[in-house]
């Protein structure tokens, strides 16, 4: 009998067990090998939760494998406790979680943290084990012991509104690879046609993953899933951590085969994949907001890949991400025949200039060209009538009435704004009031609006429609749905509420703001926002946005061509050397730790550092609580590789955060590859 620590008897059967520690530094992101004592022989299973002493301290890990030897030299210490017996993480998504991590120079801990929720005791006690799960909605599914009858496949539904959507679902229900860049016809049947695709796929005996943006999104295709009858769960943290984590157990256990949910659901341990499904691609809610920063899209698109699964990504929109992957020939175009286009898609005309505001008195109250008065007093006779602006708050920014400046604070610097009738102007940073405001610049006290928010907006329309209702949507207060009945429904981007029966009318204020942002993805992102809310209006609505009409994005809307627009777009940014053409790092901290990191990193010779250069961030920004205390300058610079090359650099940047990790000096440093957003 092998002897451990303290003379205790060590299993005879894989005395060895190796262990991903819970510790995200990067000089530790291995696995290390404890002995298994005798006593959790039998518990001590891969995939299971442990306790392991390191560095002096207990910690959590996850036991990967048991193995009969170690290379080890010195005298291993042996497992504390097993916490759990249930074997969490599964080979597929411990592979999959290694992979990320490494396409993103992270540490396996940080993505198994995203991977796998916190246990709940009562909750692994009580989850379902039977060949019955009561937390399907397939009310109808049979007893436990009794014959399941054969698997049927769904009615394909509106999926014949594409060419290619017949071919689509037969490789769904034959279990082959088919992955699809989809663009969505504008209405309201995505959610159906999601279910149809899940259904089909289930039929075959193959497990399903939906990703969708956000709760509103989830409880449509929920709603959808079980029209079908298709047995499902939905993963989302609103549940609590107990329901959640009975629930993620129950599709660990392989008692559900569809599993639906915001981005963590990514990770879902379906067993026998054979589809994942990733609605609105380009919507930043996807984009993971912790270390290493992974987007569901690209993880997606990996566990397909490895798994040998079917995909479908997309939505009423197309991005240059997607774009890239039907360019690499990974997946292909799902787009709807031109006919089934002309029956969905509303109509959708660009707004004369601000020339034409300063002729019309009753247009320049409302903020609204004559074209967009007309179009939404004549739908308001049919039904709702939505209103998106992409600012929330009263009046976002203000400035000088005499000189145009924008009016800061004299605190901090930051920007001023007006959060509601008659307030006081305050600081969006560090929220002093500047009751007493006078420009630097001229010393005139007067201000004016220089973007309108959703609540002024919302007060002006009142005026221009008197008796008319108006509703809000947006922050804290976003609606799901609204009645038919006519009304003014005011929202921001992503908080557009569904109308039962299609939207009268729909008007796209204030195209400048969203087209003006300093962001790569401006335009990308505008046309998203547009097509979302263009989608909700009923098939020949009219739909009105405040745009200059020779722009791409606003020609991308109005002849409804996502695709094409993506195409020039993907074009553009390889021929400037911009993502996804390539890929890019950005390393954002104090000058001297962007400085000293860059120069240690040892770079592959083939990338590019571009900056480094000043950057504003939260971080840098004076608090509320001590808004005199001087800001820490910070720095960001770029790294720029071609796409064959980026696993060589995101090596790198994970050696060369090792390195500072192991030493335990220098400034903090936030490395990101593949931003979101580079401005």
């Amino acid at each position: 009998m092998v002897k451990g620590p303290k003379d205790q008897a060590v299993s005879e059967r894989l005395p060895i067990a190796r262990v991903a520690v819970d510790i995200s530094l990067a000089h530790l992101d291995r696995p290390f090998d404890y002995l298994v004592p005798a006593s959790l022989d039998q518990s001590a299973v891969p995939g299971c939760r442990v306790r392991v002493r390191f560095a002096g301290q207990l910690v959590d890990g996850y036991l990967l494998e048991r193995a009969e030897t170690s290379e080890h030299q010195g005298k291993l210490a042996r497992l504390e406790r097993v916490t759990s017996p249930e074997p969490v993480l599964t080979p597929e998504i411990f592979q999959l979680a290694r992979a990320v991590a490494d396409r993103y120079g992270g540490t396996l801990a940080d993505m198994l943290r995203l991977a796998i929720p916190p246990r709940h005791a009562a909750a692994e006690r009580d989850a379902p084990a039977a060949e019955r799960d009561p937390l399907t909605t397939d009310h109808n599914a049979p007893a436990p012991g009794t014959p399941h009858p054969a698997p049927k496949h769904p009615d394909p539904g509106t999926w014949d509104r594409y060419p290619a959507g017949a071919a689509f679902l037969a490789g769904l229900a034959g279990g082959r690879p088919v992955r699809a860049a989809w663009s969505a016809l504008p209405g309201p049947e995505w959610p159906n046609e999601i279910a149809i695709a899940a259904a089909t796929s289930a039929a075959a005996g193959r497990g399903v993953v939906i990703v969708v943006p956000d709760a509103r999104d989830l409880d449509r295709v929920d709603a959808a899933l079980t029209a079908v009858t298709q047995p499902h769960v939905c993963l989302t943290a609103d549940l609590g951590p107990a329901e959640r984590y009975r629930r993620w157990l129950a599709v660990r256990r392989g008692l559900v085969p569809v599993v639906a949910g915001t981005r963590a659901a990514m990770f879902a341990p379906v067993a026998g994949l054979g589809l994942v499904v990733l609605w609105d691609d380009g919507d930043d809610l996807h984009a993971e907001p912790r270390a290493p920063y992974p987007n569901a899209r690209e993880v997606l698109a990996m566990r397909a890949h490895r798994a040998g699964a079917a995909a479908l990504i997309g939505g009423f929109a197309r991005t240059a991400e997607l774009t890239q992957l039907v360019a690499g020939g990974w997946a292909k175009p799902l787009a709807g025949s031109p006919a089934a286009l002309r029956q969905a898609a509303p109509r959708v005309r660009a707004a004369p200039d601000e020339a034409e505001l300063a002729r019309d008195a009753a247009a320049m109250t409302a903020r609204l060209p004559s074209l967009a008065l007309r179009t939404a007093r004549t739908a308001l006779t049919e039904g709702p009538v939505l209103v998106q602006v992409p600012r929330r708050g009263y009046l976002a920014a203000i400035a000088c009435g005499r000189c145009r400046a924008q009016a800061r604070c004299a605190t901090c610097g930051g920007p001023l704004e007006i959060g509601g009738s008659h307030e006081t102007p305050g600081c969006r940073w560090c929220g002093a009031l500047a009751a007493d405001w006078t420009c630097a610049r001229c010393g005139s006290g007067q201000l004016r609006a220089l973007v309108t928010g959703a609540a002024r907006t919302a007060e002006e329309l009142g005026r221009a429609f008197p008796g008319v209702p108006v509703r809000a949507s947006g922050g804290q207060h976003v609606l799901a749905a609204v009645p038919a009945e006519p009304a003014l429904v005011i929202a921001t981007p992503g908080a557009e509420p569904v109308a039962p029966d299609g939207y009268a009318a729909a008007l796209l204020l204030d195209g400048w703001a969203l087209l003006g942002r300093p962001s790569l993805r401006a335009a990308e992102e505008t046309l998203r926002r547009w097509l979302n809310a263009a989608a909700l209006v009923r098939p020949a609505g009219p739909v009105v946005v405040l745009a200059e009409a020779t722009l791409p994005a606003v020609q991308a809307l109005i002849r409804w061509d996502p695709v094409t627009f993506a195409e020039r777009e993907l074009a553009e940014r390889a021929e400037l050397g911009f993502p996804p053409a390539v890929r890019m790092a950005s390393v954002t901290g104090t000058p001297d730790a962007v400085a000293e990191f860059i120069g240690a990193a040892k770079l592959p010779a083939q990338a590019e550092v571009l900056g480094p250069v000043p950057v504003e961030t939260a971080a840098t920004r004076p608090t509320g609580h001590n808004p005199a205390a001087p800001a820490e300058p910070q720095e960001r610079a770029l790294i720029r590789i071609g796409r064959q090359d980026g696993l060589e650099l995101a090596r790198a940047l994970h050696a060369a955060q090792a390195t500072r990790s192991a030493r335990k000096d220098g400034g903090a440093i936030r490395v990101q590859l593949d931003p979101a957003e580079v401005a």
